[in-house]
């Protein structure tokens, strides 16, 4: 008698495999062993076995341990076999693994929950840091009045399908596999209607529209989500609506950008405020605010201005105000201007060094790649 396989090495699992992983290698080795889907195959029907006897042993939690213990000696070697012999009723063999796929045997419901539905929202950056509250208009599919819901005419009601006795599912043999499907007759409803309802022509749902008030929160940032309970569309044969989920979206702002809860901005500095320093006002979410400029400031620089940004739905402080500093050069000169300019020009080229060692820094190091 030829020896058995260790039965990890069958599955090609290791010996510390889970339940799901036992399942899914059993599965993937059924179906590539079934004899019938190996007719010309003599050894299908053997592999076949060995993959079910194995699966059989190490998915019962008392054999796994005795086996683990004691090899095969550790089990009912004729209770294995038994396990182990015949093929003939593939849905068996495969009820656990594949229940889910095949209906299992159970009859489904055929009360259902509406769908959730979407409504994408543009509020501005004032409206989101400081929270509102707006109305929208959206379609929806409502329960129809007339039939209340049923689908049949005033005077009649849905009757029990015949095709599937109410089940919403008929079964189907094909060979070894068993399978559920939704009943082609009433779609898996389990009841037919002789005398559709005009107004919704059987559905049990009429489109309608309808008016919410939505609530903005202060500190929404986009892409946030505000659920509505019960705002979705209806459910069919007295099950529950769907959701209707709002999503924010921030319209673009002409001063601001937002970065979760900071603000940034650009400052435009004069060329001469830049060079002297003096004093600005910049605009707030709150009204203005005053900065100081130090002299000798460079474009780029940024000032932050502590709390003058958003709080956030989920955070406890306010953000921050990042204003970036842009050094702006003087357009439409004047004749006195301009001759200022020329004279300024010509002292910074005596002394460039001292006065735009920024410029002499970056003119040195381009002669020395040169090496002029």
């Amino acid at each position: 008698m030829a020896q058995k396989k260790d039965y990890y090495e069958v599955l090609s699992v290791n010996r510390d495999a889970s339940e799901d992983d036992l399942k899914k290698s059993y599965r993937k080795l059924a179906m590539k062993w079934h004899p019938d889907r190996n007719p010309d195959n003599p050894k299908a029907e053997d592999h076949f076995k060995e993959a079910k006897e194995a699966y059989e042993i190490l998915s019962d939690a008392n054999k796994r341990a005795a086996y683990d213990q004691y090899g095969h000696a550790g089990v009912d070697a004729s209770a294995a076999a038994g396990a182990g012999a015949g093929y003939g009723n593939f849905s068996d063999a495969f009820g656990d693994i594949f229940g889910d796929i095949f209906g299992g045997g159970r009859q489904r419901s055929s009360v259902y929950r509406g769908a959730d539905l979407r409504y994408n929202l543009e509020v501005s950056l004032e409206e989101a840091a400081r929270g509102t509250e707006t109305r929208i208009r959206i379609p929806a599919l409502e329960e129809c009045n007339f039939c209340k819901g049923s689908g049949a005419k005033a005077g009649t009601h849905p009757v029990t399908c015949a095709t599937c006795k109410g089940q919403g599912q008929v079964r189907i043999q094909q060979g070894f596999f068993s399978i559920q499907q939704t009943c082609p007759k009433c779609h898996g409803s389990g009841k037919t209607i002789a005398s559709p309802c005009s107004a919704c022509t059987g559905s049990g749902k009429i489109k309608q529209h309808k008016t919410l008030a939505v609530k903005i929160p202060a500190g929404v940032d986009e892409g946030d989500r505000i659920r509505l309970s019960g705002e979705g569309e209806a459910g069919s044969n007295g099950g529950p609506s769907g959701d209707l989920y709002v999503v924010i979206h921030i319209k673009p702002h002409t001063v601001f950008q937002r970065e979760q809860n900071d603000l940034h901005c650009e400052m435009p500095v004069s060329f001469t405020t830049a060079a002297l320093g003096g004093d600005i006002e910049i605009p707030t979410l709150d009204g203005y605010a005053k900065i100081k400029i130090p002299s000798e400031t460079q474009s780029g620089k940024t000032f932050r201005l502590r709390g003058k940004g958003i709080k956030g739905v989920r955070s406890s402080t306010h953000g921050d105000l990042m204003c970036h500093v842009v050094v702006e050069t003087p357009v439409n000169l004047t004749a006195r201007q301009r001759e200022l300019l020329l004279e300024l020009d010509s002292i910074d080229k005596r002394s460039a060094g001292e006065h735009n060692p920024r410029a002499k820094g970056w003119m040195d190091k381009v002669k020395a790649f040169f090496g002029t």
